[in-house]
């Protein structure tokens, strides 16, 4: 009896011993692995919200694992107060950052990547429209025709100067070209930051709002190489001293019930809908 109490002992000792260093070598492999990974965050569509991105981007440089962060991008720009946080967020992380350039980065979407250390575009990436725009609907022809009017009441004599039911007058246009030209060099100092090896006088020549080729953005200097995806993560690797293909770890943003909803109800117009109601603009004119 004894004999056999010893040997069961034995053999669950031998269990619990393999299991611990199936565990311990598991984890151990996790940790080598952790060592060696580049997270991907991916910037689709116009921008007129900054939370979800600003989430990822905390996350990724609190994680000791991630060494680089790969920025794909794939965005036409938007608002100018989300574009600007996220670029804000991305200046306070303290790791690599390297940008992939898709079909478009333009205007905010140049402007984020302005923000990394290093930016790849494919030769025909749609990129630069360093501009602001701001839209005013005008229906004070159809409200002549069809016999409407409007009484305003106001408490300062700009206050309805963005109202649709009549024209601008010579101060309010004046007023509103001084915002836009505000914030269009606010545009310029965030390039001139990232982009060392451009002069201001050369950043001029461009910064009228053109589109430009992923190619002639590197032949004016607003990206560093040509090349695609895997060409940005294989850089980002050897930036930061990763021996062989780097493991990329990458967050999906899920959306709400109520997104899924309305993106459904409405066939896709959400996002025109939103973009409606955003009225100062890092945004290209397509």
């Amino acid at each position: 009896m004894e004999k056999k109490r010893k040997a069961t002992l034995i053999i669950l000792g031998i269990f619990f011993g393999i299991i611990l260093i199936i565990i311990y070598t598991s984890v151990l492999s996790n940790k080598l692995e952790l060592g060696e990974r580049i997270a991907l965050i991916e910037v689709n569509g116009a921008i007129y919200s900054s939370e979800g991105m600003i989430d990822q981007i905390e996350k990724f440089n609190n994680d000791r694992s991630v060494k680089a962060i790969v920025l794909r991008i794939n965005s036409p720009g938007g608002a100018v107060a989300p574009v600007q946080e996220i670029y804000k967020e991305l200046k306070r992380v303290d790791k690599a950052i390297v940008v992939s350039m898709s079909s478009t980065a333009a205007s905010g979407g140049y402007y984020i990547s302005c923000a990394a250390d290093y930016i790849f575009a494919n030769p025909g990436t749609v990129t630069g429209s360093m501009g602001v725009i701001m839209r005013f609907p005008k229906l004070s022809g159809l409200m002549e025709k069809l016999g409407v009017d409007e009484a305003v009441v106001k408490s300062g004599k700009y206050k309805d100067s963005s109202s649709m039911y009549r024209e601008f007058t010579t101060e309010e246009r004046e007023l509103y070209q001084e915002v836009v030209d505000d914030v269009h060099e606010q545009f310029l100092e965030a390039v001139l930051e990232g982009r060392k090896n451009l002069t201001r006088a050369e950043l001029e020549t461009i910064s009228d709002g053109r589109i430009l080729s992923g190619k002639q953005a590197l032949e004016r200097k607003l990206v560093d190489e040509l090349g695609d995806l895997n060409d940005a993560i294989e850089y980002a690797g050897k930036l930061v001293g990763i021996v062989g293909k780097p493991k990329v770890i990458q967050i999906k943003p899920r959306k709400t019930l109520m997104e899924r909803i309305l993106r459904d109800a409405l066939g896709g117009k959400l996002d025109q809908f939103i973009h409606d109601q955003a009225l100062l603009r890092y945004e290209a004119p397509f």
